[in-house]
């Protein structure tokens, strides 16, 4: 195996980053554009990167004029440092507050189950094969 580093995992998790792969609750708001890959891939970015660094799932409410857009999730490493690699996806003045640690659900999220795993496979077709839960 090769040795990657936060940047080329950064940069395998920016290029798998699909329509497919985006939230349907986001895709319902703003259609995928490749120039905003990171629209919509928040929950899942954040559970592949705990997957392989660990640490806590952190999550907070978006707001934009006033009213509430759904949620923005991240990662709060074991070292304590933050790790959002999908902040950017916000360019219209959103704001993310109420921030708060969630307990990391048993294997694939029910939900988001098929955008994640789709996700975990392109990376690791990237990267070679990732640690953490999967299946």
């Amino acid at each position: 195996m090769i040795p990657w580093n936060l940047l080329t995992f950064d940069e395998a998790l920016r290029a798998s980053w699909a329509a497919d792969t985006c939230s349907p609750d986001d895709l319902a708001r703003a259609e995928w554009q490749p120039d905003n890959p990171a629209w919509g891939h928040c929950d899942i970015t954040a559970l592949v990167v705990n997957d392989v660094f660990g640490g806590d799932l952190m999550v907070g409410r978006v707001h934009c004029g006033g009213e509430q857009h759904g949620f923005h999730w991240w990662n709060r490493l074991p070292s304590g440092a933050e790790l959002d690699l999908t902040r950017e996806q916000f360019q219209d003045g959103q704001s993310v507050t109420a921030a708060r640690v969630v307990k990391r659900p048993p294997g694939p999220p029910p939900r988001r189950r098929e955008e994640y795993l789709l996700l975990r496979e392109r990376v690791t077709k990237r990267l070679g094969h990732l640690p953490g839960p999967a299946v």
